[in-house]
Order: structure tokens, then C-alpha cells, then sequence
């Protein structure tokens, strides 16, 4: 009797360890799935060919429709907008006002209103803030222009941009010469069009900090920041110091913003802002990435141990930080072109960083599958096409796209809604999934390796709770003893299924399974 009472005991805990609450905490803070949005290529509102906020607002049901367990929207619990600031060029990172919403993507009013549906619907919105350049038409660098001209040391603009003479450039950096202003040169690293600003300045860094408070008065929940290392460019140490000064300026405003860097670097130049603010992981994306290359073969525990040696790295440095991964974004080529969805490998990626600590971004149309490649015509228009709606949406690609759009072959968002199997509805299978366990996107994550090279996982523990998660990334069913670890399969999702009997853990071909 008391073996008996003992055993229902155990199923009955088991079973109750694999139910989680309908509204998970891990929504209810910034370990969350984001959403990465070109403005000027997701959906037209007014019929001018160009995306715009108001297209977003209409889009938000796709989205998120405010029901984490209705199924019937994509479910992301962030919205990561590219630069939405006036400026002359269609990626907008050149920008000439900070206070001004690009004409073409509507007004600040239409920001309000974004911010104000998606916080109805426990939606984060982030802007992508551009500070280390501005546009060479931005006021500033106008006024900065005039007063090195006149030689007008007094001016406050007179510093306010990085420059020198001939002689005091810095290896490696790139300069151009001030018009008008004899033997004055101007730093310029990404174009001639985007001049550096004088981060030595106060004034400088007062000004940025203005624009930032401004934008989080009017609700915004943080900032994507491009290219971090470029602050101080060449001088780590030194931009790493201006982001810790700047985050906890940004902090005392905000205690419970969401910030995260780009840092497009190895990781040990990366762990060098980990202790101011969360940066992408460059080295899970791309083609050669550690997610990618898992997927096309290479053993799981070269994955595996790595995502278990990052993250203790990352809390090395900071106790709050958290891993930020992804597989491709408006500066990388779409990664259905490297993962097709034909063998699957699509669905498979989508698993490793979904399923994965700290909070995911998934870049727009990734879920459908779109592609879009530089190439031969070296454009990074051609990774940033209209998004592929296929129900009448005016948008159109960007000025500068060469790519051939025959070669979206993947189907468009209306023809994957209604397809159980279409990678749109594996991605609301996944976000779904990740909810309903807290202890994937907090818990501490301890590899797990396996007999078999192309199985893999991790033994993670959250606030007293322990799971596995395990991957098989191989085409084929696999069958792993697992010791007595665990002891029930939760849940399981791929291309096939799993059973667990006694220590043997059978897993279909590029499934996932959730163990207790």
C-alpha cells in the first residue's frame, strides 16, 4: 500500500511538474521572444508602396492578439523596430532628427498608438537608436560644419563631432575632409554621409541621453543600439565605459528597460559590454554559425557546450545578463537560403534558438521563410524585401533590390496560416512551447551529451524546477539511453515523436522533447 500511495504520489507530481500557468512569468518580464521589424518593408497602410507604423498596428493581430494560448497569432512578446527617425535614405540609420518620425512612416502620434496597443497586449516596443553617427544633414554636424569653418572655438558645436588634422588619424579608421574647413577632417567609418560623433563631449553625451529620455517618456521600453563598438571605435575599453555611464543613466529612468547592443564581433570583445547591457550573439547566426553548422551535422555537444560555457560567461560578468540569440537579420543574408524548408533544417534552427535561454529575436518573414541575398549585386536591399503577405498588402521591396522575387518559393503568410505543417505555424508551436516552461529562457543551463553525435541537450534549473532538453537534429529516429534523471516526457515537438521506456529516450527525426 504504501509503494502504491508513494508511486501515485510521484505520477501525480510529475504530471503537475509538466503544467505551467496560462500567463507564464517568463512573459511577464524582458526574458521574451522579439520580433524584428524593417518599418519600410513589413506592411503599407496607405497604398505608397512604403511600410509604415500604421501597417503595423494593422498587422498586430499576426502578431500577438493579446491571448498567449490562443494559437491563432504568431505570439512574440517584443517588437524590435528599425530606425523610424527622419532621414534621406530607406534604412534610415543615417538620421537627421532624432525628434521627428520619418514622413514616410507617419507621425509620432502613430507611435503612441503602437505602444499603447501592443502594452494592452503585454507587447514590448524597442526603437533601433543609431547614436554613434548621425546623417552628415543632421543639424548638429550642420552647425559643427559652421563653426569649424569660422574657426569659432566657443561655439558648442565646434566639438561636437570627432575630427582632427591631417596627422592625427588614427590608423584604421576612415576620415573625410570638412568643406570649408582648410586641414580639418572629419571621422566617418561607416560612409561620408554618416559622420562620427565626439563622445568626449559632454555635450554629446547629453544630447543623446535627451533623445533616448524622450522617446521613453513617450513609452517606448528601450532601445536597440547599433553598432556599440564604434562609439570609441578601436578603443574597447573606452566605448565599453560610455555604455556603462549611458545604461545607468537610461536605468535610473527606467529600472525595467529593455536595452540590447550589437556588437557584430567575437565573443570575447562582446563580453566586453556584457556588464552594461545585453548584446545579439553573432556567433550562434549566419551560415557558419553554431546553430546552423548543428543543423547540417556537426556534433550537438559542440553546440551544446557552448551555449552552456556563454551563458556562464555572460553571468560571469553580469548576474542580470542573458543570452540574446538569432539566426539572421537585416545585415546577414535570410537563412532560409543556407536552411531550406524542404529538408526541414528551417524548422530544426528554429527550434535550437527558440528554445534557448535568455530572449530570441526572430527577424521579420524569417517564420515564412522568405529569402533574400546580397550577391552578385553587393545590396543589402536585397535582404531587407516586403514582407510576403500574399493578401494584397501594397508593400514593395526596397530602392536598390535586385533580388529576383521568383525565388520566394516558400509561400506567403496567407497560404501558411491555414498548413498545420508550415513553418509559420511551427514557429507559434514553438513560442507557445517556450512559455509554458519558464525554466527555458531563466534557468541555468548544464550540457548533456549523448552516445550518439547528432543528439544533444541540456539539464536546466529554474527557481527549484529541473528539465531536460533534448534535440535530435539528424534526419532519422535515434533512440539514447538517458540515465534516471528524468523520468517522463512533457512535451516534444519536430518532424516526428518520442517515447521514453524505462532509460531510453527515443526521439523522431528533427524533434525537440521536454523531459521531468
Amino acid at each position: 500500500m504504501k509503494r502504491t500511495l508513494c508511486f501515485l504520489l510521484m505520477v501525480a507530481m510529475l504530471i503537475s511538474g509538466c503544467s505551467a500557468p496560462s500567463e507564464p512569468d517568463s512573459i511577464a518580464d524582458n526574458y521574451r521572444v522579439f520580433y524584428q521589424i524593417f518599418v519600410g518593408s513589413f506592411s503599407d497602410s496607405n497604398g505608397d508602396g512604403t511600410g509604415d507604423i500604421q501597417g503595423i498596428i494593422n498587422r498586430l493581430d499576426y502578431l500577438n492578439d493579446g491571448d498567449v494560448s490562443s494559437g491563432e497569432s504568431l505570439g512574440v512578446q517584443g517588437l524590435w523596430l528599425s530606425p523610424i527617425f527622419k532621414s534621406p535614405s530607406y534604412h534610415k540609420y543615417d538620421v537627421t532628427d532624432y525628434y521627428e518620425i520619418d514622413p514616410e512612416f507617419g507621425t509620432e502620434e502613430d507611435l503612441k498608438e503602437l505602444i499603447e496597443l501592443c502594452h494592452e497586449r503585454n507587447v514590448k516596443v524597442i526603437l533601433d537608436l543609431p547614436i554613434n553617427h548621425t546623417s552628415s544633414n543632421n543639424m548638429w554636424f550642420l552647425q559643427f560644419t559652421n563653426a569649424q569653418k569660422s574657426g569659432d572655438s566657443d561655439d558648442e558645436y565646434y566639438d561636437f563631432y570627432s575630427h582632427c588634422a591631417v596627422d592625427q588619424m588614427q590608423g584604421g579608421h576612415t576620415y573625410n575632409a570638412l568643406s570649408g574647413a582648410s586641414g580639418i577632417y572629419y571621422e566617418c567609418n561607416f560612409s561620408t554621409d554618416m559622420p562620427e560623433l565626439n563622445f568626449d563631449n559632454e555635450a554629446v553625451r547629453q544630447a543623446v541621453l535627451d533623445v533616448a529620455a524622450y522617446y521613453l517618456d513617450l513609452g517606448v521600453d528601450g532601445f536597440r543600439f547599433d553598432a556599440i563598438k564604434y562609439v570609441y571605435y578601436g578603443d574597447t575599453a573606452a566605448s565599453a565605459d560610455f555604455w556603462s555611464w549611458y545604461m545607468g543613466e537610461l536605468t535610473a529612468l527606467k529600472p525595467d528597460i529593455y536595452c540590447v547592443g550589437e556588437c557584430w564581433s567575437n565573443d570575447a570583445e562582446t563580453l566586453e559590454y556584457i556588464s552594461a547591457l545585453n548584446c545579439f550573439n553573432f556567433q550562434m547566426a549566419q551560415a557558419e554559425g553554431f546553430i546552423a553548422n548543428a543543423v547540417k551535422g556537426t556534433p550537438m555537444s559542440v553546440f551544446t557546450n557552448y551555449v552552456e560555457n556563454y551563458q556562464n560567461s555572460v553571468l560571469e560578468q553580469n548576474l542580470d545578463g542573458m543570452i540574446i540569440p538569432f539566426i539572421s537579420n537585416h545585415d546577414m543574408d535570410r537563412a532560409s537560403g543556407y536552411l531550406t524548408l524542404a529538408t526541414k533544417r528551417m524548422y530544426m534552427a528554429a527550434n535550437l534558438y527558440i528554445l534557448c535561454s535568455g530572449s530570441p529575436f526572430i527577424y521579420y518573414g524569417e517564420e515564412i521563410g522568405m529569402r533574400g541575398s546580397r550577391g552578385g549585386a553587393n545590396t543589402d536591399a536585397n535582404r531587407r524585401l516586403a514582407m510576403n503577405w500574399g493578401d494584397g498588402d501594397t508593400i514593395e521591396d526596397p530602392v536598390g533590390t535586385t533580388y529576383d522575387p521568383d525565388k520566394q518559393t516558400n509561400g506567403t503568410v496567407l497560404e501558411q496560416l491555414d498548413d498545420s505543417d508550415s513553418l509559420y505555424n511551427h514557429y507559434c508551436r514553438l513560442i507557445r512551447l517556450r512559455n509554458k516552461y519558464p525554466e527555458i529562457a531563466r534557468g541555468d543551463y548544464e550540457a548533456l551529451s549523448f552516445s550518439e553525435s547528432r543528439v544533444g541537450g541540456f539539464r536546466i534549473t529554474y527557481d527549484g524546477s529541473t528539465i531536460g532538453l533534448i534535440h535530435n537534429t539528424a534526419d532519422r529516429e535515434i533512440s539514447v539511453d538517458i540515465g534516471t534523471d528524468f523520468l517522463q516526457i512533457c512535451d516534444y515537438i519536430g518532424q516526428g515523436e518520442a517515447t521514453l521506456e524505462g532509460t531510453t529516450l527515443t526521439i523522431g527525426p528533427q524533434t525537440s522533447v521536454i523531459l521531468k
